[in-house]
C-alpha cells in the first residue's frame, strides 16, 4: 500500500452510510474499546454525525482508496478542551498501512497541535500507527468501554511538533 492510492476528502452525509457498517464490525469494535453505547444504532449514528460535519471543531475526513473506495474515517475533534485525533479502518483493509498514511496525510491538513490519541492498552497496531506518526505515549488513563463492556486501560499519546 503506498499513499499515492490514498486521499482524504472532507466526509459528506452520503458516506456515512458506508462509515457506519465498519463499525459494526465486532473484532473492530472490540479493539477500538471506547464507543457509544448504542452503536448498532443506525439514526442515533447517522444524527450524531450529521450534527458533528456542520460544527466547526471538528475535522472528518473521509479515507478514499484508488479515488473511488472508501476505506475508512479520519478526525480531529476537542474533547475536555483538548485535540483529539481518531480514526477508523475497514477491516478488510487492515495491515496494508492504510490508517498510517491516512493520519500522516491527515497530520499535514490539520495544524492543531498539540493533538492526542487514546488507544486501548491491547490495540498493538493502532499503538503502532500513533507511533510511526510521531506521537509519544505520556500518559494512561481508566475508562469505560462500551465494546467490551467494562473498564479497561487506555494509553494516552501526545504529537507536539
Amino acid at each position: 500500500m503506498t499513499s499515492k492510492n490514498l486521499n482524504l476528502r472532507p466526509t459528506q452525509i452520503s458516506d456515512l452510510d458506508i462509515l457506519f457498517q465498519f463499525q459494526l464490525d465486532e473484532e473492530a469494535g472490540y479493539l477500538a474499546a471506547f464507543m457509544p453505547p448504542n452503536h448498532t444504532d443506525k439514526s442515533a449514528y447517522i444524527n450524531k454525525f450529521t450534527k458533528l460535519l456542520k460544527d466547526p471543531t471538528v475535522n472528518n475526513q473521509t479515507i478514499i482508496l484508488d479515488n473511488t473506495i472508501i476505506v475508512g474515517s479520519i478526525a480531529k475533534f476537542v474533547m475536555y478542551g483538548d485535540n483529539e485525533i481518531t480514526y477508523w479502518i475497514d477491516k478488510t483493509y487492515w495491515r496494508q498501512g492504510i490508517a498510517t498514511a491516512a493520519l500522516k496525510a491527515f497530520l499535514k491538513v490539520e495544524q492543531s497541535r498539540p493533538i492526542y490519541g487514546r488507544v486501548a492498552f491491547d490495540n498493538f497496531a493502532s499503538q503502532k500507527v500513533l507511533e510511526k506518526c510521531g506521537f509519544e505515549k505520556i500518559g494512561k488513563d481508566i475508562g469505560f468501554a462500551n465494546a467490551r463492556q467494562t473498564e479497561i486501560e487506555e494509553f494516552i499519546y501526545k504529537l507536539i511538533d
